[in-house]
């Protein structure tokens, strides 16, 4: 991919700096699923939608909770560790491609809500190492990258890329793209009121209509991302090269639900999923990709 390597005023880095915290997101290092099995699934705190949206991998599958990692056996915080120093550990290619990302994000849904006559309220990424304080509790690398949407801000750990790499078989900087893509589609999703609709059914219904809540609040992110990769553009035009497509793809075939259990436990249960089939998820991609637009994006 074609990205830019200038600063952002969207970027914080926090790698390096010593974490502390009461356990996972929600109390209960479990089931950290992509609305984070709805832990605060209802209005509170005076009425604010407390949702943890966007955990990458589903993380509620049999067995994946009691080590705390992405998958069973692992700890989802790859190579790099927290410096004693507290002084940055992001490598020069990990803040080029997520400040680089973002960038390209902010200026893409810009236009867009600037075509449909509204103001893009830019998120903020955070970069950090193991684990951090968010405005939705504190969040831990091995749940994966997730949107906070109390705090408008997106947290990875850079150490998830070389396990969507290493572990998981989908390396390319378009894939980790997709992933960050995707977060920032959940912005977009809570600036719409989308998070709010949704949270509002999966509290009116089941344990298994929650889950389909979810999935569609997740497939309508990857259909966001790829709204993203098919109009990301700059002066030379689209930020999108050779191959790039393909490796999103992975990274969504790589994730799906249905491949992630059977890695896990050897069969599937469609009624717990809550990120979507790989097929699911590389369909909703090429349907942003292809239609290159957001209205195609169903919730």
């Amino acid at each position: 991919m074609r990205l830019g390597d200038g600063p952002s005023d969207n970027f914080e880095d926090r790698t390096g700096q010593s974490s502390s915290g009461l356990g996972g997101l929600g109390g209960g290092g479990n089931a950290l699923g992509c609305l984070l099995p709805m832990v605060m699934s209802r209005f509170g705190l005076g009425g604010v939608v407390v949702l943890v949206i966007g955990y990458f991998l589903l993380t509620s599958l049999g067995g994946l909770g009691g080590g705390g990692g992405l998958l069973p056996g692992g700890s989802g915080t790859g190579s790099q560790q927290t410096s004693p120093s507290g002084k940055s550990t992001l490598t020069a290619d990990n803040r080029r491609l997520l400040v680089g990302t973002l960038e390209s994000t902010d200026a893409t849904w810009a236009r867009i809500f600037q075509a449909n006559g509204q103001k893009y309220v830019e998120p903020k990424l955070v970069a950090y190492t193991s684990g951090t304080q968010t405005g939705c509790g504190f969040g831990q690398a091995a749940a994966g990258p997730f949107y906070c949407p109390n705090d408008a801000k997106i947290y990875i750990d850079p150490a998830f890329f070389s396990e969507l790499s290493q572990r998981f078989g989908a390396p390319g900087d378009a894939a980790a793209a997709y992933v960050i893509a995707h977060e920032v589609g959940h912005h977009v999703q809570d600036l719409q009121g989308t998070l709010g609709q949704a949270n509002q059914l999966q509290a009116s219904g089941s344990k298994t209509e929650g889950n389909a809540v979810q999935v569609r609040v997740e497939l309508q992110a990857d259909c966001y991302a790829g709204v993203w990769a098919a109009t990301a553009r700059d002066e030379k035009g689209s930020i999108i090269e050779p191959g790039d497509v393909e490796e999103a793809l992975r990274a969504a075939e790589a994730v799906g639900d249905d491949t992630l259990q059977k890695q896990a436990q050897g069969y599937v249960v469609p009624d717990s999923f809550t990120h979507g089939s790989s097929a699911q998820r590389q369909a909703a991609f090429q349907q942003g990709l292809k239609s290159a637009n957001p209205g195609a994006c169903k919730f």
